[in-house]
């Protein structure tokens, strides 16, 4: 079911617009059965952000998502990738291994794993956390369009790859300037270069022990880049407060970031010909060059919940997911509410798990869990074939919404 206002956004309205936004989402919510036009077109534009009509998906009412199951024992499919061919969807679970959806035969198999000492009498099927280091646990998954191989960011391995056949990942990053991979996370690919850009969530703490990382304000956490030409890894930015989920434009020309400990996505301008980035003007948003490679940070959005991996479509669009616990986490974060700031983005959603945005920020359509247990904890949103995939760190299933009105 889909719910459309076409209210006109910004960051600085007055105490009377305000008002006028909390009545409409109250009518939204009144209103779930019906959609709802609403015309504002004489609020003057006065912020930075004007946003168009936005779409909110009611993905927490019944028969609104689907599931598919993952075997027992296993359980959190953290991200969601499809192949050259658009089969899958293939992701990684909590026993070490990455299974692949077999829609003729309605069933998983297993595609691959990501350590050729796995022991897989001791690890398949397993949930227990403490032996994550030994089975391993595939977090972020991406196909490379041109060679069809898989990349995955494994939380204890670190980078590695499989070739399209799957089997036994090969191990390409381990460390980076000399200091081990301890929480590896997210990534995505250049479609030109073939690089792969990921996130290192902290150099101190492992996943199985993440709360640190929030409790400690730990911000040893890393983007990195391999160069698969060369066989190096640079570091890109350090210095980060848990970096997250990362996606790359359609063209390549910059990538999104997301910091999940102050709640920030950034935007990171890549300039691979030494020219036409600066920040003369912007002191506050600082420029790093490595390996001839030119990275110009702005921000992008301030998020009301705690987000998790970025993941672009087709059109060059990007869904965050808001993986928040339902505000658990944000409540251990100190000083939370100067963290955030005042502008903060506004998803027109008591309970947004997925949020959607073009290239300059501008909010496009929201996820609205409905505080039920179906959408809680979506770690990614993956816009495929028409479908929104969702994974989830937690949950024994994969999530499917199909966006389209009944």
């Amino acid at each position: 079911m889909l719910i459309i206002t076409n209210h006109i956004y910004n960051k600085h309205f007055s105490s009377l617009y305000q008002e006028k936004i909390k009545m409409k989402k109250l009518l939204l919510l009144l209103k779930v059965s019906t959609i709802i036009v609403v015309l504002m077109n004489n609020l003057p534009s006065i912020g930075v952000l004007g946003y168009g009509p936005v779409v909110l998906i009611r993905g927490g009412v019944r028969d609104s998502c689907s599931q598919i199951e993952l075997p027992k024992t296993v359980h959190g499919p953290e991200s969601i990738a499809f192949d050259c061919h658009g089969k899958g969807p293939y992701v990684g679970v909590s026993d070490g291994r990455i299974l692949k959806w077999h829609q003729e035969h309605r069933s998983w198999i297993q595609f691959a794993v990501t350590s050729a000492t796995r022991d897989k009498k001791l690890c398949d099927g397993l949930t227990n956390t403490t032996l994550e280091p030994l089975c391993g646990r595939p977090l972020g998954l991406k196909f490379n369009t041109v060679t069809c191989d898989l990349y995955v960011a494994d939380a204890y391995f670190g980078l590695v790859v499989v070739g399209a056949a799957g089997g036994v990942a090969k191990q390409l990053v381990h460390s980076a300037n000399k200091v081990p991979l301890k929480f590896t996370n997210a990534l995505d690919i250049n479609t030109q270069t073939g690089e792969v850009y990921f996130t290192d969530s902290s150099s101190i703490y492992q996943r199985r022990s993440y709360l640190p990382i929030i409790l400690t304000d730990d911000s040893t956490g890393r983007l990195l880049k391999y160069d698969p030409r060369t066989k190096q890894v640079h570091v890109v930015l350090n210095g980060l407060a848990f970096p997250n989920g990362v996606a790359l434009s359609k063209d390549n020309s910059f990538l999104l970031l997301a910091v999940s400990d102050t709640f920030k996505i950034l935007k990171i301008h890549i300039n691979n010909n030494n020219n036409n980035i600066n920040n003369k003007n912007n002191k506050n948003n600082p420029t790093n060059i490595n390996n001839n490679n030119y990275y110009y940070v702005q921000h992008f959005a301030t998020l009301p919940r705690y987000s998790d991996n970025i993941k672009r479509n087709e059109k060059g669009e990007f869904w965050v997911a808001l993986n928040s616990g339902r505000g658990k986490i944000q409540g251990l974060v100190k000083d939370h509410e100067n963290i955030i700031g005042e502008n903060v983005v506004d998803p027109l959603s008591e309970d947004p798990v997925g949020i959607k945005f073009d290239e300059e920020g501008n909010l496009i359509e929201v996820i609205d869990g409905g505080f039920g247990d179906q959408l809680d904890s979506v770690s990614e949103v993956e816009e495929f074939g028409g479908r929104l995939w969702l994974g989830s760190n937690v949950q024994p299933y994969v999530g499917v919404i199909n966006p389209t009105p009944l």
